[in-house]
């Protein structure tokens, strides 16, 4: 048996809005399994998994890994109608905050991030996401690390969106030599930004250390405006770090944006700035 399966982090939390899809998947691969006439330990046999494991799955409270859906599809013979589950369960194993923000991402028109500690998640390789959770303290899980890291690959499916949001991006100029993961894993950091910079709907700006005048401060800042006139923001340094959706405190959020944007390299000596550092990393 495969016991690695039942390690933690896949859990269901009942609370969850996405407890009902995952299961309702759990109905239906219990269905399948009994219209093959399979006990638990049987599948179990067949497939590599534990009896317990399949028990959590069959009743909801567990959510099954990818590999696991196409096993049972291939011994329940269900011609890829097990398999089709993968992407619903591949975003309800995502925690519930990160499943919001994705949503939130993928209905905006525009967006606009400054950061100052790190390369701002839609931006991220892969390896620079794994070696940047790594630095979390208490230290996350390797499942709960391997759960995030997937996520924001998949929040970076807005970049295929159609019609295409305006996207900013403005970086500390920190951010960019920092070599979180390594020399290695930073370079190829690096080329990254310079292949999205490319993006006509992309503007990536870097805020050198030497500026004198930074509006900036008060750390993160982010938001999102969306294609009725809503919008939301958040600072790091106001209103408690919170979401905000009040006009008069996303006026101050935007109104220090610009201000940034302004200060900060324009996109065009932001992309000569990054191949520089990318030669001297």
């Amino acid at each position: 048996m495969d016991d690695t399966t039942d390690e933690p982090g896949w859990d269901v939390d009942p609370q969850d809005e996405i407890a009902p899809a995952v299961e309702m998947a759990g109905a239906q691969l219990k269905a399948w399994r009994e219209g093959a006439e399979l006990s638990v330990a049987e599948l179990g046999r067949l497939i590599g998994y534990s009896e317990d494991l399949i028990r959590k799955v069959e009743r909801g409270a567990r959510i099954p890994r990818p590999e696991y859906l196409d096993k049972a599809d291939r011994v329940l013979e269900a011609g890829g109608r097990i398999a089709a589950m993968k992407k619903v369960m591949a975003e309800a194993r995502y925690p519930k905050k990160i499943r919001e923000l994705k949503k939130m991402e993928s209905q905006a028109v525009e967006l606009q991030m400054y950061n100052n500690h790190n390369i701002h998640g839609l931006l991220q390789t892969r390896a620079y996401a794994r070696a940047l959770l790594g630095t979390q303290r208490p230290a996350y899980t390797q499942d709960e690390a391997q759960r995030m890291v997937d996520a924001r690959m998949d929040r970076q499916s807005i970049f295929d969106r159609s019609p295409a949001p305006e996207l900013s991006f403005i970086q500390e100029e920190v951010t960019l030599r920092r070599p979180i993961g390594g020399r290695m894993v930073l370079r190829r950091q690096l080329e990254r930004l310079l292949e999205v910079g490319q993006l006509r709907n992309v503007e990536i700006q870097v805020m050198p250390t030497d500026r004198e005048d930074h509006a900036g401060m008060k750390g993160l800042m982010e938001v999102l405006k969306f294609g009725d006139g809503r919008a939301l923001g958040r600072c790091e340094g106001d209103f408690n770090g919170r979401p905000v959706s009040d006009p008069k405190q996303l006026q101050i959020i935007e109104l220090r944006y610009g201000i940034i944007r302004g200060q900060a390299l324009t996109p065009r000596e932001s992309m000569a700035f990054i191949e520089q550092a990318l030669g001297e990393t």
